[in-house]
């Protein structure tokens, strides 16, 4: 793989940058280079694009079996490449060598499976009377990825792009290139024709722009936080293309009077505290009877105390670093804002756990004494911080977690599953998760409000690619 970070994947070949302009990689656990990668500029995209363009019209006439057949290369090429995938997430951001293998390296050949199994049953074709509604592909499709979740990020928009017959421009976050470059190996040992899949790295403000208003760009596909998806659609305006958006989140667990407290409080701040806090459906706000309030905190006290964090290549270690210098000074900033706001830290606090000298490691930190009105519990820090909040009854409840400007995620914990139900539909947010359920690739993944539009995964994935033609007098 090293001899292609100065290079860019186009057109089916490793191609040189159009500037010398690199971007160092650092590991976020020992704040030291590991790797530096080409940055890319308006005129290596320029070059992606008009590849992409050009293999259009033989892909997106592709037989559905011949694509079935590529995706099924291209998860067996997962397969042979688990290692090297998890040791290039683990040096970019941080996570630990254990999560990276049974965490985020399973999610790319699940959605790749995914886009299988949708392909299989969907029908492009629809006669309704005497009109076929057909379901084409959209275009060249540029994709713009996060860093949180490197490997998910990735595949969760190439896999349902390559199924619906699309090209694609794909610009990963330079935070975290080398999975994404490790890839872009996987796809074109695979045997994809040129130009079906492209690759440029680079910054966002330069590349990430760049593909957004490209006018041969028929659609763009961003995750990432809401500013920057906010710049992602402004620049895409102007050639009014469709833009698809998974952004921010500020996601609350409601933990009803008759749940089980120990073990819905327990998984719930394992599930703030994962990837070190750094996802966007984190259950960040755990919102609890007030008189309980103070049992919640001692329980989720004792989960932040005995979470293991520190070196990524240690077995046993559940937390790594948070991804970079950026990101370790807000958490942080967030942390003292909380106290300063009258917040009690009821387990981490400011600075590094003990023993960590450098590396951007965060204290697992849950604050109590918590109002909806704080800083902390409205917008998203993006690290391992869980907010206690008291409601009095259920209508306060589903009223505080409805009280924010995004709608990524929300969690419900109920030993009486009607009940549940009743508060998962009360509940403003794209995907509600009933007593911490196991992963479905097939639900719909997306937000409401400021947390994005559109959807991802399985067959609502597939239709965010596709354009709809309805072809009248057709019979």
């Amino acid at each position: 793989m090293d001899m292609h970070l100065q290079t860019f994947y186009i057109d089916g070949t490793w191609q040189p940058p159009a500037s010398k302009r690199i971007i160092d990689v650092v590991d976020p656990a020992t704040e030291q280079v590991v790797a530096s990668i080409a940055a890319g500029t308006a005129a290596d995209v320029d070059r992606a694009v008009k590849a992409a363009r050009k293999a259009f019209d033989a892909w997106s006439a592709s037989a559905v079996r011949e694509r079935i057949d590529y995706l099924k290369r291209i998860d067996e090429g997962f397969a042979r490449r688990k290692e090297d995938l998890c040791k290039a997430m683990s040096r970019e951001m941080g996570v630990p060598i254990a999560a990276a293998r049974n965490i985020h390296f399973p999610s790319g050949p699940a959605h790749l499976r995914e886009a299988i199994k949708v392909l299989e049953r969907f029908d492009f074709d629809e006669l309704r009377g005497s009109t076929l509604v057909a379901r084409e592909a959209i275009g060249v499709c540029g994709l713009i990825t996060p860093w949180n979740f490197p490997i998910n990020q990735v595949v969760c928009k190439v896999a349902p792009a390559l199924a619906a017959g699309c090209t694609m421009v794909l610009k990963p976050s330079e935070i975290s290139p080398l999975s994404a470059l490790i890839i872009a190996e996987i796809l074109h040992d695979a045997g994809l024709p040129a130009g079906v899949f492209n690759l440029v790295n680079g910054d966002g403000p330069t590349v990430g722009h760049a593909i957004a208003a490209h006018p041969d760009v028929d659609m763009v596909s961003f995750t990432g936080s809401t500013r920057a998806g906010i710049a992602v659609a402004h620049a895409a305006a102007d050639t009014v293309k469709r833009v698809g958006q998974e952004l921010g989140g500020k996601s609350p667990n409601l933990i009803l009077p008759d749940a089980d407290f120990e073990r819905a409080v327990t998984l719930g701040a394992q599930r703030c505290f994962n990837n070190s806090g750094q996802s966007c459906v984190a259950p960040t706000r755990m919102l609890v009877p007030r008189e309980r309030v103070e049992q919640t905190a001692a329980i989720a006290a004792r989960v932040a105390d005995a979470t293991r964090v520190g070196d990524p290549g240690d077995e046993t270690v559940e937390l790594g670093p948070v991804a970079n210098r950026v990101q370790f000074e807000r958490v942080q900033s967030y942390i003292a804002r909380g106290l300063d706001e009258g917040a009690r830290a009821a387990a981490g606090g400011p600075g590094r756990p003990p023993g960590l000298d450098r590396g951007y490691f965060v204290r697992p930190t849950v604050f109590v004494d918590v109002t909806p009105e704080m800083s902390i519990a409205r917008e998203e820090i993006f690290g391992p911080v869980l907010c206690i909040l008291g409601y009095e009854d259920v209508d306060d409840a589903v009223r505080i977690a409805n009280d924010t400007p995004y709608g990524l995620a929300a969690y419900v914990q109920s030993t009486d599953l009607e009940a549940a139900r009743r508060v998962a539909r009360r509940l403003r947010a794209g995907n509600v998760q009933i007593n911490y359920p196991r992963v479905d690739r097939g639900a719909p993944f997306g937000g409401y409000k400021q947390s994005g539009n559109g959807r991802e995964w399985g067959e609502f994935g597939l239709q965010e690619y596709l354009e709809i033609k309805g072809i009248q007098g057709y019979q």
